[in-house]
């Protein structure tokens, strides 16, 4: 009989000799992929998550968001265009791991400054190639996601198994107050300054900054326990709550700002922010079943009927229904929740619900693939927010009128979400003019 395991355990065996150091992946719940060494040797500890992106590996891995994760790119070849400085999403790398099919130790591109392998190793992240990825994601979908270690370690996998038995999870877990920035400071606006916009770093993007930034935001970056108070005194035209990493319960000081600013500031939360904004008006939070993660994600504006196609990266999600009761009369009719938000996406109606201190909030946005909350508006007053990432350009450019949305917003108009989407590209016969 075929023995698929000691197969796969043969060839990499094979690999190793002519690459690295033999490696292991070992799941919480037993299952172990064996590969190779691609990065640093050690140890890597965290919740295995899996991202679909084509490209984008080396602004994936300094993503703050993936703080605490080991990182599975399903694309099978990895590292072929190299790394380079500019492309950099923050000070350094927050992932913990990262797991390919086939790692590029020979890039081909004219930007690569150093191949993935030595940036791995320089950056201190452990990894390994030569596993079955496509095996290793149907197991996550399956089963959920799990606990993990990547691990070099020669004393045997009921050691490297005790070992992850005893590491920490993601759950209950602060990964904010380790990729937040320690020190204010601020951006330019690009090319001229028409908002000043305080920005709550939770492990924000470079990306995401520019956004803000070549809006004519000129942005001041603040820690991510900074109480409303002291933005308040700074007297900003808006408030920015950026993305981040882990489980948004423990990020206790945020949220309680997000409570004390709403109605004070027009608001803008992105990812983490919107999970922020959701707690602060008393919404639970749900541990999604293996997240979303990638540039591929669907997802609905239920104010235009308009598609975007996304980037996203979170493992948390709101529960749109305990924000509060459904109004039937502003929501089509209806009266009761339902618990796959597609219903609405089907219907063409962006529901509201009454929340019990902050008036009227309308559901906005809503995923495609399984029918979570994408995005919320307030409606009584100025704020609103999304689950994903406006700025990655997965679509490539669907989600960026948000940034326009915020400004829009920080102007006091009451039509600022519904924007109507267009690509700009003109075609002619011969060439592509923009």
């Amino acid at each position: 009989m075929f023995d698929y395991a000691d197969n796969e355990m043969r060839g990499c065996i094979y690999m190793a000799l002519l690459k690295g150091k033999p490696a292991v992946l070992l799941l919480e719940d037993g299952t172990v992929f064996h590969g190779t060494s691609c990065g640093c040797e050690g140890e890597a500890f965290g919740e295995v998550v899996f991202n679909t992106s084509l490209t984008g590996y080396q602004e994936i891995l300094s993503d703050p968001s993936y703080a605490g994760q080991l990182i599975t790119l399903t694309y099978p070849q990895i590292g072929n265009y190299g790394v380079n400085p500019e492309d950099m999403q923050s000070r350094t790398v927050f992932a913990r791991g990262l797991i390919v099919r086939d790692m590029c130790a020979q890039p081909s591109n004219f930007r690569s400054t150093m191949a993935l392998p030595d940036f791995l190793k320089k950056q201190g992240v452990v990894a390994i190639e030569g596993i079955d990825t496509r095996r290793l994601v149907r197991h996550v979908r399956e089963h959920g996601a799990m606990q993990g270690v990547i691990s070099t370690a020669e004393d045997g996998i009921e050691a490297i198994a005790a070992r992850l038995k005893a590491a920490p999870g993601l759950v209950g877990v602060n990964f904010v107050e380790t990729v937040s920035t320690a020190e204010v400071y601020t951006l330019p606006a690009v090319p001229a300054k028409k908002h000043y916009v305080v920005a709550y770093d939770c492990g924000v993007k470079t990306g995401i900054l520019n956004g803000l930034t070549s809006r004519g935001c000129e942005v001041e970056v603040v820690p991510w326990n900074t109480p409303a108070a002291d933005v308040l005194a700074r007297d900003p035209d808006g408030v920015f709550l950026s993305n981040g990493p882990g489980d948004p319960e423990a990020v206790g000081a945020t949220s309680a700002a997000a409570h004390e600013l709403l109605g004070k500031k027009p608001v803008f939360g992105i990812c983490l922010g919107h999970q922020m904004l959701s707690i602060a008006v008393g919404a639970s939070i749900e541990k999604l079943r293996y997240g979303h993660h990638g540039g591929n994600q669907p997802v609905m504006n239920l104010r235009t009927g308009a598609v975007e196609i996304t980037a996203q990266n979170h493992g948390f999600g709101q529960v749109f229904s305990t924000i509060g009761p459904l109004i039937p009369e502003l929501s089509g009719g209806f009266a009761d929740h339902v618990d796959d938000l597609r219903f609405w996406t089907e219907k063409r109606i962006a529901p509201v619900v009454q929340s019990k201190e902050f008036g009227r909030i309308q559901l906005t946005h809503v995923n495609l693939n399984d029918g979570t909350a994408e995005g919320m508006a307030f409606l009584d007053l100025p704020a609103f927010s999304v689950q994903y990432h406006p700025e990655a350009s997965p679509g490539p450019h669907d989600s960026s009128y948000l940034f326009d949305a915020f400004c829009r917003l920080m102007d006091g108009r009451s039509d600022y979400l519904d924007i109507e989407v267009r690509d700009t590209r003109v075609f002619t016969a011969d060439k592509e003019m923009m």
